[in-house]
């Protein structure tokens, strides 16, 4: 035996006519290949790849057939590509078929938070706050309308000419929009915000520098006496990231139902209901808004209903669910402070109820709403809270709040970052019942007076 091991046949190769003579074994060597022979050497590979062989493969075993199917069809066309060059046009290859094109790379680098992608030819990340230009590129817009269709596809979902937007998600959680053209006038724009893959929790926000050991431990107490809470703050912010974060001191025991636009929490909890909001089909039909999935919450027995974002009626349908024993339910809205946070939630709900006075729609919200939580992104990058603000009570039509944590800056340090530290309210709670039904009086105030000595 020769000891040469036969691959199996996995391309459709170009049958030798009878008599075509063989290359000679020494032939003049192959020119450099201009960019146009690389698109005819991409356009022949996938033109004599087999789809059911290539769907069937792994890209950790697609790729070397690739490479060997890209090697042979150079060597017909007399193309000259090194070894470096033939594993980066099989790569982009395989990146294509199996994934997201040139997007993959940045989708494996857990430093890069968010993907912003203007046309083929301008792709923003975003690293450690920092938004940059990659090097990242598509070939032209047909390849990143294609990535978006599949994307699209993947969740069940459409975009097109006639259906030219969408909110979608990646297999990891990663939440996904896309405008194509004639909406986007300089080319498909796809924007991703990437989910972690190590989970959050507050010590690993601690050591991000995004709030203080008190902070944290008032929040905890907050997740675990079951107040009503909701996290403000504006695009970006790290919302979603610290809902999770104080998402997992829930109790294993309770039932929690999620109501979210595009699925984003990730909870730890075994009893989790996930419920996510579907768009209207062509003929405009079928469309489940949040505000159907708050009222169908409702009547699955929860103990505790967490809406991922507040951004329309729903909210009249929040404030009742937190008013009727759904202690302990949590929702995020956008908003650049506490106050400004109740402002939009009364004129959510008036959306859906125009004959509500505001002063029902305020006493409702003083009944529902215990501490709401502002979260910011810095000028120097960093997601940090900045304010918890407990809801005290109505002083005739003005609602009344304490802030019980305030984040004051106090300038920057030598590497760019800002300096600050906390301000705690010694006041006693409006929820201090509460606080003493689970036995949590003692370790609130103690938090509160440990952030007054830290300031």
């Amino acid at each position: 035996m020769s000891g040469v091991v036969t691959l199996p046949t996995f391309g459709r190769r170009r049958a030798e006519e009878p008599g075509e003579p063989r290359a000679a074994a020494a032939s003049p060597p192959p020119t450099a290949a201009p960019p146009e022979a690389i698109a005819e050497l991409r356009a022949q590979c996938l033109a004599r790849l087999e789809p059911a062989a290539v769907s069937a493969l792994p890209p950790d075993r697609l790729r070397p057939e690739v490479e060997r199917l890209l090697s042979d069809i150079a060597t017909e066309r007399r193309l000259q590509l090194n070894a470096r060059e033939q594993r980066a046009l099989a790569g982009e290859l395989v990146a294509d078929m199996l994934g997201l094109g040139p997007l993959e790379t940045l989708l494996e680098d857990d430093a890069i938070a968010d993907i912003m992608v203007n046309g083929p030819h301008r792709v923003f990340i975003e690293r450690g706050g920092k938004v940059t230009l990659s090097d990242v590129r598509f070939r032209d817009s047909a390849h990143l309308t294609a990535i978006c269709q599949r994307i699209a596809a993947a969740v069940g979902r459409r975009v097109d000419e006639s259906s030219p937007m969408v909110d979608a998600r990646l297999k990891d959680g990663s939440r996904v929009n896309i405008v194509l053209p004639p909406l986007a006038l300089d080319g498909p724009c796809l924007s991703i915000r990437k989910f972690g893959k190590k989970s959050i929790d507050f010590a690993r926000l601690i050591g991000y520098g995004a709030l203080s050991e008190p902070v944290a431990q008032v929040l905890q107490i907050a997740a675990r006496s079951r107040l009503n809470i909701v996290i403000s703050g504006g695009t970006g912010s790290g919302k979603t990231t610290l809902m999770n974060a104080m998402s997992r001191l829930i109790d294993h025991g309770e039932r929690i139902v999620t109501v979210e636009d595009a699925a984003e929490l990730q909870l730890q909890q075994p009893h989790v209901v996930r419920l996510e909001t579907r768009p209207p089909s062509l003929e405009g039909k079928g469309e489940v808004t949040q505000r159907d999935l708050v009222r169908n919450a409702l009547r699955m027995r929860p103990d505790r209903i967490i809406i991922g974002e507040v951004r329309g009626a729903e909210a009249f349908d929040m404030l009742q669910a937190m008013n009727t024993g759904h202690d302990g339910s949590m929702s995020t809205i956008h908003a650049n402070t506490a106050r400004d946070a109740l402002t939009r939630i009364e004129n959510m709900v008036q959306m859906g109820n125009m004959g509500l006075p505001a002063a029902a729609i305020r006493t409702q919200i003083v009944g529902a709403v215990d501490l709401i939580v502002q979260v910011e992104r810095q000028r120097d990058g960093g997601r940090r809270i900045i304010q918890v603000t407990e809801i005290c009570g109505m002083e005739g039509d003005v609602v009344i709040m304490n802030d019980v944590f305030r984040l004051e800056t106090t300038g920057e340090r030598p590497d760019g970052r800002l300096a600050g530290h906390y301000v705690a309210s010694r006041a006693r709670p409006g929820f201090a019942e509460r606080l003493a039904y689970f036995n949590l009086v003692e370790p609130w105030m103690a938090a509160l007076a440990a952030a007054s000595s830290a300031g």
